[in-house]
């Protein structure tokens, strides 16, 4: 375990996000998206068999012999917390960690935008943060929760697999449940978190109908639910959650979404010009507008939704890489690479805008 918890360290010194292990091959960190190998003993068999006995929590042996596969929270005192997703490929172990940071960042340390902090501080309703894997969903997440807490007093409980972030109570007062160590699931969390009096339930990941059908009823009865969700942007997450459900299901869910829905957080990791990473946003507000497409199944039109109500506090992506672009933090290429329009961009940075019919206006 020495060796392991050396490497574990050598990681988080030299800054790098994840590290894998597979058994005869170099141990690689993942450094400013990069993968690097590093000088090191190679992980044997049986080290590895070690590793896995002694980091492996007792309530999750038997689902580790079965699944093959498990998640959970592995924290070293004086090194740091790991997210770590152990699982077998060719009938082998292998460990993928992520160093998951104590303290949680602020809006401003993320660069995050003001309409963030008023989506945090919304009295009710259903937020997503959503975006691919790694994009910083979770960090996101935490910041709201850290800003309630730094600001108000609520009662907050937080569904998680594992425990990512640890939270402090402050003004508000926090308890986090982990699947499989506070609870069996998230479906029995789910059936018995409304009995415990929170003003606001965050759930790591909305991943089936009985989250959405959960969130929606605790929305319903006036609370605040965060969490995330994996699609590529926002206007796209309500036709993500409906197929959650059956066909005939979805009507009245989106009748019920639109009633709910507060705001939905879309992000994408984009690299500076100084070679930090910042997150490029979209953002989809609960807007009476908003709310009658939704209504009305006309989800089509969400997408120009965002793009033209600004003052509503909506954002594209391309709106918000424009402006990166503008305030000399991002390079035109690395925005170009991640817009969901490039062509559209580059015409922007070129001084043409475009209105939703394709008519230029400036």
């Amino acid at each position: 375990m020495e060796l392991f918890n050396k490497i574990l360290k050598i990681a988080i010194d030299g800054g790098a996000s994840d590290v894998h292990l597979k058994i005869g091959t170099p141990v690689i960190f993942r450094i400013n998206r990069e993968l690097i190998a590093v000088e090191c003993p190679f992980p044997t068999a049986d080290w590895m068999a070690k590793v896995v006995v002694n980091i492996t929590p007792d309530h999750l042996k038997r689902r580790l012999e079965e699944d093959r596969e498990i998640d959970f929270s592995y924290f070293i005192p004086g090194i740091g917390r790991f997210r770590t997703n152990l699982f077998q490929q060719r009938g082998q172990w292998c460990f993928a960690l992520r160093h998951v940071k104590t303290n949680v960042p602020s809006f401003a340390q993320l660069g995050l935008l003001e309409q963030i902090k008023q989506i945090a501080e919304s009295p009710r309703g259903i937020v997503l943060v959503a975006g691919a894997t790694g994009c910083g969903k979770s960090t996101t997440l935490a910041a709201m929760i850290e800003h309630i807490n730094n600001n108000f007093k609520k009662h907050i409980i937080t569904l998680e697999d594992p425990i990512e972030f640890v939270f402090e109570d402050n003004q508000s007062v926090i308890e986090q449940r982990e699947v499989g160590l506070d609870t069996q699931s998230f479906h029995h969390a789910l059936k018995n978190v409304l009995r415990q009096d929170p003003d606001i339930i965050m759930l790591g990941e909305m991943r089936d109908a009985v989250s959405f059908a959960a969130a929606m009823s605790a929305a319903d009865t006036g609370h605040l639910v965060l969490s995330t969700l994996h699609t590529t942007t926002a206007s796209q997450s309500i036709n993500r959650i409906l197929d959650f459900f059956k066909a005939d299901e979805r009507e009245q869910v989106r009748r019920q979404l639109a009633a709910t829905m507060r705001g939905v957080i879309c992000q994408r990791m984009v690299t500076t010009v100084d070679g930090k990473l910042t997150p490029a946003l979209e953002i989809l507000i609960n807007s009476p507008l908003v709310k009658k497409m939704i209504e009305e199944n006309r989800l089509d039109k969400l997408a120009a939704a965002i793009e033209t109500s600004a003052d509503d506090g909506m954002l594209t992506f391309n709106q918000c890489l424009f402006n990166l672009v503008k305030s000399g933090r991002v390079s035109e290429k690395e925005a170009l690479a991640k817009a969901s329009n490039p062509q559209a961009l580059e015409m922007n940075f070129k001084g043409i805008f475009l209105n939703e019919g394709g008519r230029i206006v400036s």
